[in-house]
C-alpha cells in the first residue's frame, strides 16, 4: 500500500500529512512542529544564518527536523512512502532543496554579479529523497517540488491563488497568507500585483511573551462576554476552537467552562486581545491600563505592553503592504470587493477584529477564510500527477507585478505612520492628517463586510486519525572554544535559555538549541563573552 507525505514548510514551523495514495491521498495522520528549527524568528534571520554559519548546517537542520517530524508516523508507515510533496515560500524551499538563496537576499543584478551568484531554476519538478537527504525514507522515493510564479513569488503564493479561486473572480479582490512573512496579492482586471511584508513572528504567536504556534492548547480567540469579562477560546487536540473559560482580563478571575488548559497564545489570539483591549480601553497603544500592565487571559497566560508593541509592528506592516499595493494600482478604498484570508492566522482570526486592527481593508463586501492553502496544495500534488503540470501552467500564465516593499517609498511612508500609531499612540485623526500631508488618502470609516464565510473549521480541517506534535525541534549546535574559562556568562545572558555550558576546567563545550536560539539577530552569547573567544558561526551539529 503506497503512502505519501505532504509538507508545508512555513517560516514559523512545519506541518505535514501522511496520506494513502491508493485512496486519492486520503489523510491518515497529521504531524506538526511547535516552531521552526533554524535559529532566528523570521525569514531574514534564516537567510543570515545560511550566509554566516553555512549552507551545510542550515540544510542539515532542515532535513533532519523533517526526519524527526515524519518519524512520528512510525517506521512501518515510512517504509511504504513512495512520494513526498512540499510547498512553501522561495526561501524555505531553497533551504530544503539545498540551493542558492542569495538571489533572494539581495536586490540588484550588479550585486549578484559581483558575488558570482547565478539564480537557480525554481520552475518546479521531481527529485528524489536521496538527493534531498531526508532521513527515514526510501532514497528512491519521489520528491515533488512546485514552481514559483517568479523567483521571489513562491509556491505558497501560487497555492494561495489557486485554492482561493482568485483568478476566476471578475471583481477586484485581495488575498493574504497571514504569517511571519505575509504574502499578499491583489487581482485587478486580469493582472496580479503581489508583495511580501515582513510582518514579524507575532502573527504566528512568536516573539510574544506567552506566545506559541497554532497548536493544541493555544488561545486562538477571545470574545466579549459582558460585565467586562472575556470568553477564552482554545484550539483542542484536533485544532478546532472551543470556549474553555470566562475571565476578567484585569483581575484574572476565571470561571472554567471546559477542563482544557491553555499553554499560550497564538497569533490570532494576539489580534483578538488587541481588538478587545482597544475597544474596552484596556490598551492605549502601547500602554495597558491595568495595575500590573498586563491583560490576564487564562491558566497563567497573559498579554504584555511589549506584546502590544510587537504585534502592532506586525499589523502595521500588513496594512502598509495592502495600501501600497492599492496605491500602486491606483485603487481607492471600496474598489477592493473581496478579501481572502489564508494560513492559520487567516483561519482562526475574527475578520471583524482583524479589520479593526488594520489587517484587512476597511471597506469590503465579503471575506473568505481558507485555511492552510500551502498544506492543501502539497496534498493535491500527491493526489494527482496532473497537479504539478497545472501549477506550472498557472505560474507561467499569470501576468504578475511584484513590488519589493523594502525599496518602496510608499511603503516606507505608510509604515512610519503605522509605527507612530501603534508604538507612540498617535491618534487616528493625526494619522489621517499625516496621510494627507504625504499626499495620500485618509482611511475611510470601517464598513463591516456583509458576507463572512469561514470555509474550514480549522486551518488543517482534516487531521486524519490524530494530530502529533514535535517538541523539541531542531538540533543541538555545539562548539569548544579555545580559551573558554567556563564562566557561563554566555549562558546567563541568553534571552531564550537556549544555551548551556557543559564540562570542567579546560574542557568546556557550549550547547545551543537551534530552535530556541534567536540566531544572528541576537548573538548575545558572542557579544558577552569576556574572553572574546566565542564565535557563533563556529557552532556545528555533532554526529
Amino acid at each position: 500500500m503506497p503512502y505519501g507525505i505532504a509538507l508545508d514548510l512555513g517560516t514559523s514551523g512545519f506541518r505535514s500529512h501522511l496520506v494513502d495514495l491508493d485512496r486519492k491521498a486520503k489523510i491518515l495522520s497529521t504531524a506538526i512542529t511547535v516552531r521552526h528549527p533554524l535559529p532566528g524568528a523570521n525569514i531574514m534571520d534564516h537567510m543570515h544564518f545560511w550566509m554566516t554559519s553555512g549552507r551545510e548546517i542550515t540544510h542539515r537542520i532542515i532535513v533532519e527536523t523533517i526526519g524527526d517530524l515524519i518519524a512520528l508516523y512510525g517506521k512501518d508507515n515510512l517504509k511504504q512512502v513512495t512520494k513526498v510533496s512540499v510547498c512553501g515560500n522561495p526561501i524555505q524551499l531553497s533551504l530544503f532543496e539545498d540551493i542558492e538563496i542569495r538571489d533572494l537576499a539581495f536586490a540588484g543584478k550588479s550585486k549578484l554579479k559581483s558575488l558570482g551568484v547565478v539564480s537557480p531554476d525554481r520552475k518546479g519538478g521531481v527529485r528524489n529523497v536521496g538527493e534531498i537527504g531526508i532521513p527515514g525514507l526510501d532514497p528512491e522515493a519521489d520528491v515533488i517540488i512546485p514552481p514559483a510564479i517568479r523567483h521571489e513569488i513562491g509556491a505558497d503564493a501560487l497555492a494561495m491563488i489557486i485554492k482561493s479561486g482568485l483568478l476566476e473572480r471578475k471583481e477586484t479582490c485581495m488575498v493574504t497568507d497571514y504569517g511571519t512573512n505575509a504574502e499578499m496579492g491583489l487581482f485587478h482586471e486580469g493582472e496580479l500585483y503581489s508583495g511580501s511584508a515582513a510582518a514579524g513572528p507575532a502573527m504566528e504567536g512568536q516573539s510574544v511573551e506567552c506566545g506559541m504556534l497554532a497548536s493544541p492548547h493555544a488561545i486562538s480567540d477571545v470574545n466579549e462576554a459582558g460585565d467586562g469579562k472575556w470568553d477564552i477560546i482554545i484550539l483542542d487536540d484536533t485544532l478546532v476552537p472551543v470556549v474553555t473559560a470566562r475571565t476578567n482580563p484585569v483581575t484574572g478571575e476565571t470561571i472554567k467552562i471546559l477542563d482544557y488548559k491553555a499553554k499560550g497564545i497564538t497569533g490570532t489570539g494576539v489580534v483578538s486581545s488587541m481588538a478587545l483591549g482597544l475597544r474596552s480601553g484596556l490598551i492605549g497603544r502601547p500602554s495597558i491600563a491595568t495595575p500590573d500592565r498586563r491583560i490576564k487571559l487564562a491558566d497563567g497566560v497573559y498579554f504584555t505592553e511589549a506584546d502590544v508593541t510587537e504585534s502592532g509592528k506586525a499589523m502595521g506592516a500588513i496594512r502598509a503592504g495592502h495600501r501600497t499595493l492599492m496605491h500602486h494600482v491606483g485603487l481607492d478604498d471600496g474598489d477592493i470587493k473581496t478579501m481572502y484570508m489564508a494560513g492559520a492566522s487567516g483561519t482562526y482570526v475574527d475578520p471583524l477584529k482583524a479589520q479593526e486592527c488594520g489587517m484587512i481593508p476597511r471597506v469590503l463586501d465579503a471575506v473568505y477564510q481558507l485555511g492552510n492553502t500551502s498544506l492543501m496544495m502539497a496534498r493535491d500534488l500527491l493526489a494527482s500527477d496532473k497537479t504539478l503540470d497545472m501549477m506550472k501552467d498557472v505560474a507561467s500564465s499569470i501576468s504578475s507585478n511584484h513590488l519589493m516593499f523594502a525599496g518602496s517609498e510608499m511603503f516606507e511612508k505608510m509604515y512610519v505612520l503605522e509605527l507612530a500609531y501603534w508604538d507612540e499612540g498617535m491618534g487616528m485623526d493625526m494619522y489621517n492628517d499625516m496621510l494627507e500631508y504625504e499626499g495620500l488618502k485618509r482611511l475611510p470609516p470601517i464598513k463591516v463586510p456583509a458576507t463572512v464565510i469561514r470555509k474550514v473549521r480549522s486551518d488543517i480541517p482534516d487531521v486524519g486519525e490524530g494530530l502529533k506534535t514535535l517538541d523539541p525541534v531542531g538540533r543541538i549546535m555545539r562548539a569548544r572554544f579555545k580559551g573558554c574559562t567556563g564562566c557561563r556568562k554566555c549562558q546567563r545572558k541568553c534571552p531564550e535559555d537556549a544555551l548551556t555550558v557543559l564540562g570542567e576546567k579546560g574542557n568546556f563545550e557550549v550547547n545551543v538549541r537551534s530552535d530556541l536560539c534567536l540566531g544572528t539577530a541576537c548573538q548575545a552569547c558572542e557579544f558577552n563573552c569576556p574572553e572574546k573567544v566565542y564565535v557563533f558561526k563556529d557552532l556545528q551539529i555533532g554526529n
